[in-house]
């Protein structure tokens, strides 16, 4: 899972010093009446070990996201203990009533989670230092900040920049500005040129002296342009006890900033802006409506659904759209252009529950892609506000569009999609955390049929592969499954030659599975396996010399696109059941603590099955395939009930970009896409008596388990349409036009229940016997 730390911005500043008057207000208790009401946002504030989650404001896809900034360098935002300032576009946004500064530290203050009221569409918290009450809500490219302060006090409000910013006061109330924006990201054209970030702020208070600065030797030795620009403005007019600011942000231009704000702030009050998002919120997630379960349940189900509906972010502004790919600003032509993925995690269960929500926005989404591969001339797998990203491993486009076309979802040119997705898989790098054209290692992929991992004790001598490693068991898993992607929509198109030649390629994780330990292992270029090699602890840190982030233990199931054949290499269904049972009791082989910093992102840990990262999502569905459906039933509630509460330690792991939480919402609702690309569902044990989602064409797919309980967790029978079911999945066409999935729960497992061979789900092998 990839982890992005964020910066902290000293570079510009502009201060506003005005003398106000006032008192704060306490905030009001929450009352759950709508299905807002239940979004907790600081659950997950607390991460099990690696990256916490943040507490946006936001519309859904919204380009505005707006936190507090809190103490640099502590990743566990919810045990920060100050408030340095807020997001104002590019900028960072502080307020104080102490002395003037050049330094943030000055303004930041201690805050009190007792005191504070985190939701989608509203944020307040009392800055306890100097006595002001912040408030923030938010428009898709805007932020609102409202700050009431003590009587008779002097506010002092700062911007604060970095990275090629600069920054201009506009008359007596305005500043404007843009910043550079970076990350991590791999140059995939020949074209130059970079991506800023504008906005244009507007404060409720005139400003009535202004002092400017110039920045010191150690941002000048970094490039960085501008001044530090300070503002001083005292009270003009008596009883004045608030200064609000309105921030309009923008990729294009800082005219387009001062529009963007225009459009959706202006001429509307705060209490205005705060309702309009919250009504929007309520329309998404109303979107699905939950009957049972308990408080907790519907906290955590909601909180899942909001962070589900965040990313990716839509980026049109006015009809247009400025693209890192090409660093042009394009014509919108009636689909909104967005960024802001991460494939690697997305396509798993993302993609596929918003595809059931939205899925005009997820056609919009592969559009966008495909701009962006007119626009670099390759079909991005991370894209970012500033291009594509060399993070992880695969080129999951091909199930993320492949899944969209399956289900019926064909708004886009598919012949291009596949035109970038045919050219990703065979001229593009497999390997991790790389982007460019392929390698010696690449070769032999395609000639022997898996990804070569170093011999024992061999040294690197591929200088392209980077500090992440090979990879390489991970890398030949994956790329077999995005090549039958690729098979399956050569097909749909007509090309035989190549349909033929990707489905050969899709058998090529047979290739690393090694039948004398049971296990997925790697293989030397020679075609010799690696020996010495441990299965749970083998491959150094985060196993990455073999596997992505986790171990043979994981990744032996990861053949999400032929789970039959995987079940044939173990020896059948007994042998492939003994080994699933065996994952979810396996212990370390060393410490916990040891094996945790080995394997960081192995977290949510039953046994050595890990809830907190993305190659696990589909192994406690594999019963399903297996004969066994009970035991799915009865793991996917243990997941749900351990690893996910309504606190600030309620995520498992990293929640990349609503990954984590997307697992929990179809689960939760009782079935989850074992292989996207591939139009079905398999059936878990929802927790709730009745889960409606009314899919983007108005019609409502509802999912009734009647007598569930947290015993009444076993399936007895089902129904779907009015018809009996007997297998433990169904198709998407099921549900296109509506229906109803109709459980019978009970507290002992139905064992014949979707137990035949002929029951299972579909993979790319036929099932074979018992």
């Amino acid at each position: 899972m990839p982890v992005q730390n964020g910066m902290f911005r000293t570079t510009l500043f502009a201060a506003v010093l005005m003398g106000l008057s006032g008192s704060a207000v306490a905030s009001s208790a929450v009352k759950h009446s709508e299905p807002v009401d239940y979004v907790s946002p600081n659950i997950g504030g607390i991460g099990q070990l690696l990256t916490a989650t943040v507490p946006y404001v936001q519309t859904p896809h919204g380009m505005a996201r707006l936190a507090p900034i809190t103490t640099p360098g502590i990743n566990d935002r919810y045990l920060a203990d100050k408030i340095y300032g807020f997001p104002a576009g590019p900028a960072m946004l502080m307020i104080s009533t102490g002395k003037v500064s050049t330094q943030p530290k000055d303004y930041a203050s201690t805050f009190d989670h007792d005191f504070e009221t985190t939701t989608p569409y509203y944020y307040e918290a009392d800055l306890q230092s100097w006595g002001i009450k912040a408030e923030v809500t938010a428009s898709r490219a805007a932020a609102y900040y409202r700050f009431v302060v003590p009587p008779n006090s002097a506010a002092h409000v700062v911007l604060s920049m970095e990275d090629g910013a600069e920054l201009k006061v506009i008359g007596d109330s305005v500043v404007e500005g843009s910043e550079r924006v970076g990350g991590t990201v791999a140059q995939l054209s020949e074209k130059d040129g970079e991506t800023r970030e504008y906005f244009y702020a507007e404060f409720s208070k005139p400003f009535r002296k202004v002092e400017t600065w110039q920045k010191d030797a150690l941002s000048q030795s970094r490039n960085q342009t501008g001044n530090h620009i300070g503002f001083v403005a005292e009270e003009s007019g008596a009883g004045v006890d608030q200064v609000e600011v309105r921030v309009g942000i923008s990729y294009i231009s800082t005219e387009q900033a001062q529009k963007n704000l225009k459009e959706q702030i202006a001429g509307r009050s705060f209490e205005q802006v705060k309702q309009q998002t919250k009504e929007l919120w309520n329309k998404r997630l109303g979107a699905v409506q939950i009957e049972g379960g308990n408080e907790s349940q519907r906290t955590i189900f909601y909180t899942a659904l909001y962070r589900s509906l965040g990313r990716m972010t839509d980026i049109t502004e006015d009809g247009r759209y400025f693209s890192g790919y090409d660093h042009k600003v394009h014509e919108s032509n009636g689909h909104d252009f967005y960024v802001d993925d991460g494939l690697w995690d997305t396509y798993r269960s993302l993609h596929p529950l918003q595809l059931l929500l939205e899925a005009p926005q997820q056609e919009d989404m592969i559009r966008s892609y495909l701009r962006m591969y007119e626009q670099s001339g390759w079909l991005p797998s991370f894209p970012s506000m500033a291009g594509e990203q060399a993070v992880m491993i695969g080129h999951h486009a091909a199930a993320y569009i492949l899944d969209a076309y399956s289900k019926g979802y064909r708004d886009f040119d598919l012949a291009e999609a596949y035109a970038g997705i045919r050219k990703n898989e065979t001229e593009a790098t497999m390997l991790p955390w790389k982007r460019g054209p392929l390698t010696s290692l690449d070769h032999v992929y395609f000639d022997k049929g898996f990804f070569p991992a170093l011999a024992a004790g061999q040294a690197e001598t591929v200088p392209e592969v980077t500090g992440e490693r090979r990879q390489a068991v991970s890398v030949t898993l994956e790329t077999s499954y995005d090549d039958w992607c690729t098979a399956q929509l050569a097909k749909i198109l007509g090309k035989q030659d190549d349909y033929a030649y990707f489905m050969k390629l899709a058998h090529n994780y047979r290739n690393v599975f090694d039948p004398k330990i049971g296990f997925m292992a790697p293989k030397s270029a020679d075609g010799q396996w690696v020996t010495p090699f441990d299965p749970k602890l083998g491959g150094g840190q985060g196993g990455r010399d073999y596997f992505t982030e986790m171990n043979a233990w994981t990744y032996t199931f990861h053949v999400q696109h032929d789970v039959a054949g995987l079940i044939q290499l173990m020896g059948g269904r007994d042998n492939f059941n003994a080994k699933l049972d065996q994952l979810f009791v396996e212990q370390y082989g060393t410490s916990k603590y040891q094996y945790l910093s080995q394997f960081p992102d192995s977290t949510g840990l039953v046994g050595l099955y890990a809830q907190g990262n993305e190659p696990s999502y589909h192994i406690p569905y594999l019963y399903d395939f297996s004969g066994q459906p009970w035991k799915t039933q009865r793991r996917v509630r243990q997941l749900m009930n351990i690893w996910y509460g309504d606190g600030p330690l309620g995520i498992p792991g990293d929640d990349d970009g609503g990954e984590t939480s997307s697992w929990y919402v179809l689960s939760a609702m009782g079935f989850y896409p074992v292989c996207p690309g591939s139009p079905v569902y398999e059936i878990g044990s929802p927790l709730f008596a009745k889960s409606s989602i009314r899919m983007a064409n108005g019609k409502e797919f509802t999912i009734i388990a009647n007598h569930v309980s947290a015993q009444n967790k076993y399936i007895q029978s089902a129904q779907l349409n009015g018809k009996g079911l007997d297998k433990a999945w169904f198709t998407h066409a099921a549900i296109t036009n509506g229906g109803t999935l109709d459980l019978e729960m009970g507290d002992k497992p139905n064992k014949q229940w979707g137990g035949a061979p002929e029951d299972a789900p579909p993979s790319m092998s036929p099932v074979v016997g018992s």
